[in-house]
C-alpha cells in the first residue's frame, strides 16, 4: 500500500496532479480543496495517499493531512458513497466542515455537495455520527511545503516563549483535549463531539480549557 509520497509537481488538472517521483509518475486525485493548496508546477511537495483497487482500475487518491484521509475512507464505508461522491463532500465542507456537519447531525450541509442527494446525506450522517469523535481527535499534521512542519517538542517551546500561543490554531491540539476530557467526565463520544462542534461554529480561535467550559456549560442540564 503507498501511504505517502514526495516528488515534483509536473501538472495540475481539474480533478487531479501528476506527482513524478524520481522518474515515475503517478497521477493523484484529490478534492477541489487539497488541489487547491498543491504547488505548481516544477515545485516540490508531499501528500498521503490511498490506493483504490478496482478489478479494472487503479487509482491513487492525496490528501493533505491524516484526518482528510480518514474522512474519506470513513465515507466510502457509507452505502452509495464512491470515491467520486467522497471527494466532492470534501471539496464541499473541508475536513473540518465534515467533522463539524456529522457531529451535528447536520444532514444538509452534506447534501450540499455536488451529486449527494438528501437520502445520501442522511445516511452518511446516521452511519459516521458515532465515529465523528474519533476523527476529531485526531491532531492533523499537514504534508507539503506549502505547510510549516510543526512537531510537539516546537509547540512546547514556542508555548514557554509565547504563552498567549493559542494551541486551538498551532495544531488543533485544543480540540482533540477537549474530546478527551469530555470523554473522561462520562459523556459519550457523540455528545462530546455534537457540543465540541457547536461551541467551534460560534467560535473557532478557542484555548483548550475555554473550549472545555463552553462545551461543559452546553452540555450541563437545564433547569
Amino acid at each position: 500500500m503507498i501511504g505517502r509520497l514526495r516528488g515534483r509537481v509536473d501538472y495540475k488538472a481539474h480533478d487531479h496532479f501528476l506527482l513524478d517521483v524520481s522518474g515515475v509518475g503517478y497521477l493523484i486525485f484529490c478534492s477541489e480543496r487539497t488541489l487547491s493548496e498543491i504547488p505548481g508546477n516544477g515545485e516540490f511537495t508531499t501528500i498521503y495517499t490511498d490506493l483504490l483497487v478496482r478489478e479494472d482500475l487503479l487509482q491513487i487518491f492525496g490528501f493533505l493531512s491524516q484526518v482528510e484521509k480518514e474522512w474519506y475512507r470513513l465515507l466510502m464505508s457509507v452505502q452509495g458513497v464512491g470515491a467520486k461522491a467522497s471527494l466532492a463532500i470534501l471539496s464541499a465542507l473541508g475536513e473540518d466542515g465534515v467533522s463539524r456537519a456529522i457531529a451535528l447531525g447536520d444532514w444538509t450541509s452534506v447534501k450540499s455537495a455536488k451529486g449527494i442527494g438528501p437520502k445520501t446525506a442522511q445516511r452518511v450522517v446516521n452511519e459516521l455520527k458515532d465515529k465523528a469523535a474519533h476523527v476529531m481527535s485526531l491532531v492533523p499534521h499537514k504534508v507539503g511545503n506549502q505547510e510549516e512542519k510543526v512537531s510537539d517538542a516546537d509547540i512546547i517551546e514556542r508555548i514557554d516563549d509565547n504563552p498567549s500561543i493559542n494551541l486551538a490554531i498551532s495544531n488543533n491540539s485544543a480540540q482533540a483535549d477537549a474530546l478527551s476530557a469530555l470523554q473522561n467526565l462520562g459523556y459519550t463520544p457523540s455528545d462530546a463531539a455534537a457540543a465540541v462542534a457547536k461551541i467551534l461554529n460560534q467560535s473557532s480561535d478557542l484555548s483548550t480549557e475555554e473550549l472545555i467550559r463552553s462545551s461543559l456549560k452546553m452540555l450541563s442540564p437545564k433547569g
